[in-house]
């Protein structure tokens, strides 16, 4: 069927991906603030490289309202307060409300768009969402590697690389300082969780 943007539940769907979104860029970022606090900069780079993902979600889905310049639009909507002192339950909470938003609400979103003929938005969601499904698998592996008390420590020899300098060494645990640059164990990550790293198998 086609319905007038201006009426369409899509335009109101629009308008409640972008809330989430902003809001989920907030919490992203006072997350990665604690993080560094807690002496975590890997943590923190984890949290405000999702929180620039979600901005850009915000600005995709804020431009699809572009023709509707000027009004309000006025949404229901229940969002989550991401509140802990615990950093793998922050982590957990996270991964919880990115696999939701790909499993259940932007899957419905873009049902909804394509049946009210929108398929451009509809296509959209569906993309937005799958890089959801992405957020949640990082959230949960690295709150995994808290618990496990594996962040730092593996069972088996590693390449670790440190994030600040990119000096990088194999060994079972990441140096407690970086022997080039001096900064603390914090910087360092598995290589293969490391950002832009080509991994050469032997």
């Amino acid at each position: 069927m086609s319905v007038e943007f201006s009426n369409s539940e899509t335009m109101r769907n629009l308008m409640r991906a972008f809330a989430g979104e902003s809001q989920a860029r907030n919490r992203y970022t006072f997350a990665a603030s604690q993080a560094k606090k807690s002496g975590l900069y890997v943590i923190e780079q984890v949290f405000s490289l999702t929180a620039d993902q979600e901005r850009q979600h915000a600005a995709a889905f804020y431009n699809q309202l572009r023709e509707l310049s000027g009004q309000t639009i006025h949404i229901d909507g229940g969002y989550p307060v991401d509140i802990s002192p615990d950093m793998p339950t922050l982590l957990e909470m996270a991964k919880h409300n990115e696999y939701e938003e790909h499993d259940d609400v932007y899957r419905k979103f873009s049902e909804i768009a394509r049946e009210e003929g929108f398929q451009k938005t509809a296509g959209l969601f569906q993309m937005i969402g799958a890089v959801e499904k992405i957020h949640g698998d990082r959230f949960g592996e690295f709150s995994r590697l808290i618990k496990e008390n594996q962040l730092f420590v593996s069972s088996v020899e590693t390449k670790w690389m440190c994030l600040k300098c990119g000096f990088t060494i194999d060994s079972k645990e990441a140096p407690m300082t970086c022997p080039v640059c001096g900064h603390e164990q914090g910087y360092f990550v598995r290589i293969e969780l490391a950002p832009y790293t080509m991994i050469q198998s032997a």
